[in-house]
């Protein structure tokens, strides 16, 4: 198995992103990303999680209504929390949405995924494969090997994907991870979602202030 080096230490959230998450996850909905933009844009990307029953209807993917429910208690949050902005967006993540959380990853395991890492492994950085758990070191493992395993970052989940025509194994830990996505589906129920991502995204009644 396959292993990057050297962990990146994330930096802890600002106020103003805590504000944004707890009211997000307040509402019942998943944070999958918020992030400034241009001229004080502020832009919101959520999610629905699996399980869960929202009043705005039933389904897996957001709808418009959710993005205008989560809008509203926004724009009440930061304006208590003082927050400078000048417009508000609250959008889907869209088909290729992006794992950031220990939560993202286990939720989405079996997915496809692109995953590009912080130094480059064997030469690359990006690679693309199905998403599953680390496996456990198997008991017996030499000291040696042990000894090496423990200076390096723990492997937490590992991409399994084709080099030529023969399947390897990547293992990761999140902090060696730059970016990873959902590769997009394109069949019926991907397409669902992209039309339901879409439709989220251009209504312009609740997604922008």
């Amino acid at each position: 198995m396959w292993r990057p080096r050297a962990p990146f230490v994330r930096s802890p959230m600002s106020s103003w992103q805590q504000a944004v998450e707890k009211t997000v996850a307040g509402l019942g909905y998943d944070l999958v990303e918020c992030e400034r933009g241009n001229r004080g844009l502020l832009v919101v990307y959520i999610d629905r999680l699996p399980g869960q029953a929202y009043a705005t209807g039933p389904g897996e993917f957001i709808l418009v209504e959710d993005c205008e429910l989560v809008t509203r208690q926004l724009q009440h949050v930061l304006e208590v929390e003082g927050c400078d902005y000048s417009r508000l967006e609250v959008s889907s993540p869209g088909l290729d949405r992006p794992l950031r959380r220990h939560g993202d990853y286990e939720r989405f395991l079996g997915s496809e995924i692109d995953l590009t890492l912080r130094l480059p492994f064997m030469g690359r950085k990006k690679f693309r494969g199905a998403l599953r758990r680390a496996e456990v070191a198997p008991q017996g493992e030499s000291a040696v090997v042990a000894a090496e395993a423990a200076a390096e970052p723990v492997a937490e989940f590992e991409l399994v994907f084709q080099d030529g025509k023969e399947d390897k194994v990547l293992g990761f830990a999140l902090d060696e991870v730059r970016e990873a996505r959902l590769v997009p589906v394109l069949d019926f129920k991907g397409r669902k979602r992209r039309e339901a991502a879409d439709a989220a995204a251009q209504e312009p009644g609740g997604l922008e202030e």
